[in-house]
C-alpha cells in the first residue's frame, strides 16, 4: 500500500475515534495539525509521510482523553500493521508523537517530532486556539473567568497565561515561529478586548 492510501486509512481511523469529541480535540483538530505538519515538513526538509501520519495520531492514547491509554495505543499499533505500515514506520510515528504534549515539557529528539509538536502548538494559539480553549473549558465545567482571585486559577482565560502565551517562544522551527508570532499577537488583542468588556458595568 502506498503512502497516500496509508494516510487516507489513518485519517479514517482518526475520524472514527475523534468525530464526536467536544473538547477541542476533535477530528478537525487532527486534520489541521496534519495539514500544518505536512506544510512544515516541506519547508523544513523532514519526512512528509512520518510528519503527517504522526500528526493524525498524536492525541491517540492521551491520558486526558482516553480512560485506558495503553489499550488505545495497542489498538492503534494493530491498525497500523493492518494497513501495511512497517515496524520502522510505526516506531518513527510513535517517536514523533510521543513528546508533543506541552505538559510533559519535552522537546522531541527527531525533526519530525519537532514539526508535529510545532503543528499541534500552532493549533493551540490564534483564533482557533481561543475557540478550542473555551470549548475545552466548557466541556470540563470551567468558568470563563472569575472576579475572585482564588477562583481564577481554574478558568479558561487563566489557561492563556499558563500555556498559550508561552508557546510563541517554544516553537522548534523557523517556519512555525513566523506563524506563531502573528497568532500570538491576535491572542493579546483578544485578551485586551476581553478584559475591557469584562470590566464594563453597563
Amino acid at each position: 500500500m502506498d503512502t497516500t492510501r496509508k494516510l487516507a486509512n489513518i485519517r479514517d481511523y482518526t475520524h472514527s475515534i475523534f468525530q464526536d469529541d467536544s473538547t477541542g480535540h476533535d477530528f478537525f483538530h487532527m486534520q489541521r495539525v496534519a495539514r500544518t505538519a505536512s506544510e512544515l515538513a516541506a519547508k523544513e526538509g523532514a519526512d512528509p509521510f512520518i510528519c503527517e501520519a504522526a500528526a493524525w495520531i498524536h492525541d491517540i492514547g492521551d491520558e486526558k482523553l482516553f480512560s485506558d491509554s495503553t489499550k488505545a495505543i495497542r489498538k492503534l499499533e494493530e491498525f497500523l500493521y493492518s494497513i501495511d505500515c512497517t515496524g520502522e514506520q510505526i516506531q518513527r510515528m510513535k517517536d514523533a508523537a510521543k513528546d508533543v504534549s506541552f505538559r510533559k515539557g519535552r522537546i522531541p529528539d527527531t525533526l519530525e517530532g519537532k514539526i508535529v509538536q510545532d503543528a499541534d502548538r500552532l493549533d493551540a494559539i490564534g483564533a482557533i486556539g481561543i475557540a478550542r480553549t473555551l470549548a475545552y473549558g466548557g466541556a470540563n465545567g470551567q468558568c470563563i473567568w472569575h472576579d475572585n482571585d482564588e477562583e481564577k486559577e481554574n478558568t479558561s482565560v487563566q489557561h492563556f497565561y499558563d500555556k498559550l502565551l508561552k508557546l510563541k517562544d517554544r516553537m522548534n522551527t523557523n517556519s512555525a515561529t513566523q506563524i506563531a508570532a502573528k497568532r500570538h499577537q491576535f491572542m493579546e488583542s483578544y485578551l485586551q478586548q476581553f478584559f475591557l468588556e469584562w470590566g464594563n458595568t453597563l
